[in-house]
């Protein structure tokens, strides 16, 4: 067999598995051979790019950067559905329907899925296009990310129309969600509120392998094209099926074809109850008629289709006691209310707590002990208390008042001027704070040190092993072995990736060592703006808020932290372990633009905004972040922002293109 060949069997064969697997829901190889699969596909075509089809599954990892997403016109515009709330909106809308064509026609019911809709076009069988719903008459053109679900074919089988498109939603599985945000637990970040809106961000990464690695999903229902060969929706919709499309499925209920209103009310009852326990997110019912030739009759109004309505489920809401409020103290000393609550059905779960976010939401509320409260789920997946039931409040209920001391180190708390959260500022012997930075510190995102987990970094910290992240990397062999769960091969590997995250460029290393505020994006501009640690640790506050991302408050706090002696004596000691505290250099291709600072502002046509501020550094110029009387030039894309042009005008500060940077570095 020729390479070729090989490859197109690997592809035929890893197309198979993935349809399989993500749209039949089941296995016939282990994810090891699966994987081996993909692995000699990615090698053949590494070697044999000639071979590499832009339809490859290999796609399917993302990695691709998208400077811009382009807008696209619509073949067929995406209307949205009408809403309804009650039955007998739905009655009545089925009534007029009933009038206007005066003959007998068929309904289909089908789950209203929380997610992002989708228009994506066929050409020939292959993926050509996927376009967001926009404004309904235009959209985003998407497909690098699309092409990253498992769900969606990137080729399909059977005898597919020649040029057509399919349109549905894509949703993010409630697992994959917990999943995201379970790291960003680890990383003591903000939380996702709900699946539909880390969706819609998801989508709109211009970084495909964003995409990728959140496993999104997808589900596919609605066919648009000429001269389409079916007379029904519920028929387009089975044999789109057998293309290799993840529809809605009959055997499950997530599809009902009837001719009664009767039965369109009993799917309704149906799924508003079991709606809880689909893994995934669901809003409503939509009701359609199923005969496109009595949909062609109907036709639109101004926004959306007469043959078709969505109807959407209340949020439920249930009433509880507030039993009491314990507060957790965060990574970086944050201090976070908890609501206890009297175990409660909601949302096909027991909610036993409820987030209170700070003391003004307490406040707000006017919260007593034994107030029962309303708590909601709606479209988000951790409960929050909506209001409380003060009718049922007893003068003998104590009124909750917000603590004064850190519950774990008895540290008087501050909260900061302009900031609703109260911090325990003990941050070196909070253990909490302790032990949440080193987890911090051990994050894929950061250090990256694989077979320490937060059981692992809690035992290590009872048994008096570390006390803070320097200590990992004096840790033995003789320490570890003998430790519940590790062995003498886990504690090698330990070891080993402990050896090798000596080697994390220094923006991770930024990143890693905890800087309030200083994200993965901040601690990259930092890092790209200073060069080393000790330019950070020198800089005055002028310098710092000139970094693009950098502002007042990322300033102040990064100004603190070098303030304090012990966050330096630490910097100091992982400096000596051998730890990247210097950005590397960049080789430079010119001094074309040396001692000239540029302010980049807009979109590019022929590069990112990331690859001009390499080209300005490779030239020998700075990036800043603000204009100023310093700034020589603002080089300006599509879009720059309104107050970025008053302010170089009116500093009178040169305003260069694309063309005119290209010129300048020799490029033209």
């Amino acid at each position: 067999m020729d390479i070729q060949q090989r490859v197109q069997q690997l592809t035929d064969l890893i197309n198979y598995h993935n349809h399989l697997y993500y749209v039949e829901s089941r296995q016939e190889i282990s994810d090891y051979e699966f994987d081996q699969l993909m692995e000699e596909l990615l090698k053949l075509e590494q070697e044999n790019p000639e071979f590499a089809s832009p339809t490859s599954p290999t796609k399917r990892v993302g990695g691709d950067i998208t400077r811009k997403f382009e807008t696209v016109k619509h073949r067929y515009p995406m209307l949205s559905l009408s809403n309804s709330y009650s039955k007998e909106e739905i009655i009545d809308w089925a009534n007029r329907a009933t009038r206007l064509v005066n003959e007998p026609f068929e309904y289909v019911c089908e789950l209203k899925y929380d997610g992002v809709a989708i228009g994506i076009q066929y050409i020939g069988g292959k993926i050509f296009r996927a376009v967001t719903r926009g404004d309904g008459s235009r959209g985003e053109d998407i497909t690098t990310n699309i092409k990253t679900i498992r769900s969606v074919p990137l080729e399909l089988k059977g005898d597919y129309p020649e040029d057509f498109e399919i349109r549905g939603e894509i949703i993010m599985p409630i697992a994959s969600f917990e999943k995201v945000n379970e790291q960003r637990r680890v990383n003591f970040e903000e939380e996702y509120a709900n699946p539909r809106n880390l969706t819609s961000g998801t989508l709109k990464s211009l970084d495909s392998k964003v995409a990728a690695e959140r496993r999104l999903d997808s589900y596919l229902y609605g066919l648009y094209g000429d001269n389409l060969p079916f007379k029904s929706h519920y028929e387009a919709v089975m044999k789109a099926k057998t293309w290799g499309f993840k529809t809605p499925s009959e055997e499950q209920k997530y599809i009902f074809k009837t001719s009664s209103v009767d039965e369109i009310m009993d799917f309704i009852e149906y799924w508003d109850v079991q709606r809880d326990f689909l893994p995934f997110q669901i809003d409503g019912i939509v009701v359609k008629i199923n005969d496109y030739s009595i949909q062609k009759k109907l036709g639109f109004t101004a926004k959306s289709p007469r043959w078709a309505i969505a109807y959407k489920f209340k949020a439920e809401t249930v009433e509880t006691v507030l039993e009491s409020v314990s507060y957790q103290v965060g990574r970086t000393g944050a201090i976070t209310p908890v609501a206890n609550l009297k175990p409660v059905s909601l949302g096909g779960t027991t909610v036993k707590r409820a987030s209170l976010h700070n003391a003004d939401q307490i406040e707000k509320f006017d919260l007593h002990i034994g107030d029962y409260v309303y708590v909601e789920k709606g479209g988000e997946i951790i409960p929050k208390i909506v209001g409380v039931n003060t009718d049922k409040r007893m003068p003998d209920f104590p009124k909750i008042v917000f603590i004064s001391e850190c519950p774990e180190c008895n540290t008087p708390l501050v909260r900061r001027e302009g900031e609703a959260q109260h911090y325990c500022p003990s941050d070196r012997s909070c253990p909490p704070q302790v032990k949440g930075r080193m987890e911090h510190f051990i994050a894929r995102k950061a250090m990256n040190i694989d077979g320490l987990g937060s059981e692992t970094i809690d035992l290590l910290f009872s048994k008096g092993l570390i006390k803070d992240v320097s200590d990992l990397y004096r840790l033995r062999f003789d320490q570890l072995v003998d430790l519940d769960r590790m062995g003498e091969k886990s504690a090698n590997n330990l070891l080993k990736s402990i050896e090798a995250s000596k080697q994390v460029p220094f923006e991770r290393v930024l990143f890693a060592i905890g800087i309030r505020f200083v994200g993965e994006t901040v601690a990259k501009q930092l890092a790209r703006a200073f060069k080393n640690i000790e330019n950070i640790a020198l800089a005055k506050y002028d310098d710092l808020i000139a970094v693009e991302e950098i502002g007042e408050k990322i300033a102040l706090s990064v100004q603190q932290f070098f303030s304090e002696e012990e966050h330096i004596h630490l910097i100091e000691r992982l400096m000596n372990i051998g730890l990247q505290f210097r950005q590397e250099e960049i080789a430079l291709a010119s001094n074309a633009l040396e001692s000239k600072s540029f302010v980049v502002s807009g979109v590019f046509s022929e590069f990112s905004r990331d690859e001009i501020k390499h080209l300005i550094e490779a030239n020998g110029g700075k990036n800043v972040g603000s204009i100023s009387s310093k700034t020589d030039y603002v080089l300006a894309g599509e879009n720059m922002g309104p107050a970025k042009l008053e302010k170089a005008t009116k500093l009178g500060i040169p305003i260069i293109s694309e063309a005119d940077f290209k010129r300048m570095i020799g490029q033209e």
